[in-house]
């Protein structure tokens, strides 16, 4: 039609096109964050679409700011830290493979920090999309484990649920900012909206209960508590931070209440009782989790380049359990100091401008909240493979570069500045 109205070569034309590319670009990005949630095996859908869809935006022209760079650099640094500790090991086998995928995930947080800081709707795209993924691969480990149709065990392991996940302790915290998504919307939309919302949020918290993850316990319990916080503190209004707080207690104890009827399954029961304790016995035990941390950082301070990926499991029979061990024993020293690097300037990028009223500031709040979850949960479990964990550092960084764009179209150019006399 508009070549029609305008002839081939008019802007009207030009500028149409533009949209429908900048549309199924964004239409591309929310199937990819929707694909996250089905990683049943390895490359996953989610891989193929975002490695095509990354060489196609930046073939096209995205750019990384100044801002977003650091965090290129970072990633960079990191990953090639790593690829020196291959010089140590005896065995390769499945070493570039494991490196293939953390520069590949290194480059998705860059590429999610590019299109946010293009355009801060996609914010909302990437969450709708993540909360529909979560929600559905949620229903298919809850329904996997009360075996609710033949082959329904398929998304179960250890008798945990674990959706169209491989693991279980991957499987729950993913749920976990989807779930704190829907709070937020809860906590500051219309009433009328709330049953849906709730709905949405049991199937959620049902599914990071059977998951059996104590780290998806924690990370739920700490990061729904944390924005709870957060959110009090911005709002100035007394009434509007009772209705919070009100809603929150509310919610609390509906959850509570559904806790207390789920546990009324002897299934359930049987196994929250037991995986509920603080300190299982593989934890305490000689040679158990904590004692093979303290052996491992010990062996890491004596290998600057650091025993090489998947290695500490063969000496072990166990993986570190620990991403700050893991960033030793993987990625060597240099990657072990660019990680801390790189995870405090986001915890501290994020602080810095997560109470500022903007478009994207609810968004920035749980990627906040989230990102600091993820490193206390860091202490117990290693979250460097994670695919989401490396979307909510993109949506930080993104965040942080639209701050810094909004700044600079705030600021006065200096040729437009008063001249004093």
């Amino acid at each position: 039609m508009s070549t029609v109205a305008y002839g081939p070569h008019h802007p009207g034309n030009f500028d149409g096109r533009l949209a429908a590319f900048r549309l199924a670009g964004s239409g591309m990005i929310a199937f990819s964050v929707f694909l996250s949630g089905f990683v049943i095996s390895e490359p996953a859908p989610y891989e193929l679409m975002m490695v095509i869809q990354i060489a196609i935006w930046f073939l096209l022209g995205l750019k990384i700011s100044r801002t977003v760079a650091p965090l290129l650099v970072l990633l960079m640094v990191f990953n090639l830290s790593g690829l020196t500790s291959m010089f140590v090991m005896k065995d390769m086998s499945g070493a570039p493979i494991y490196f293939a995928v953390s520069t590949f995930l290194a480059l998705s947080s860059v590429f999610y920090a590019a299109i946010i800081e293009n355009d801060h709707r996609r914010l909302n795209l990437i969450f709708k999309a993540w909360v529909t993924a979560a929600i559905i691969t949620a229903l298919l480990g809850i329904l996997g484990y009360f075996n609710a149709f033949p082959g329904a065990h398929v998304f179960t392991r250890y008798n945990r649920a674990m959706g169209a996940f491989q693991d279980p302790n991957v499987f729950g915290p993913y749920l976990v900012a989807p779930l704190l998504y829907l709070l937020y919307r809860l906590l500051t939309g219309p009433l009328t909206r709330a049953p849906l919302l709730i709905l949405g949020i049991l199937v959620l918290a049902l599914g990071i209960f059977l998951s059996f993850s104590r780290a998806a316990w924690g990370l739920l319990v700490f990061a729904g508590a944390a924005l709870v916080v957060v959110m009090l503190l911005k709002e100035r209004t007394t009434a509007f931070r009772f209705k919070i707080l009100a809603i929150a207690v509310g919610a609390a104890v509906f959850l509570v209440l559904a806790l207390a009827i789920a546990l009324q399954f002897p299934q359930v029961s049987d196994l929250f009782t037991n995986r509920a304790r603080l300190v299982q016995e593989y934890d305490g035990a000689r040679l158990g989790r904590f004692e093979r941390h303290k052996i491992g950082f010990l062996m890491a301070m004596e290998r600057p380049l650091g025993l090489g990926p998947m290695a500490f499991g063969k000496i072990f029979g166990e993986d570190e359990h620990n991403i700050w061990l893991k960033t030793l024993t993987t990625y060597g020293w240099l990657g072990a100091v660019t990680y801390q690097i790189m995870i405090w300037s986001t915890l501290w990028l994020g602080f810095r401008y997560m109470l500022r009223e903007r478009p994207w500031q609810p968004y920035l709040m749980i990627a906040w909240v989230m990102i600091l979850g993820h490193a206390i949960i860091g202490n117990v479990i290693d979250t460097d493979h994670w695919r989401h964990f490396y979307l909510l550092l993109g949506i930080v960084w993104g965040c942080a570069a639209l701050e810094h764009r909004h700044g600079r179209a705030r600021s006065p150019s200096p040729a437009s500045a008063p001249v004093r006399a």
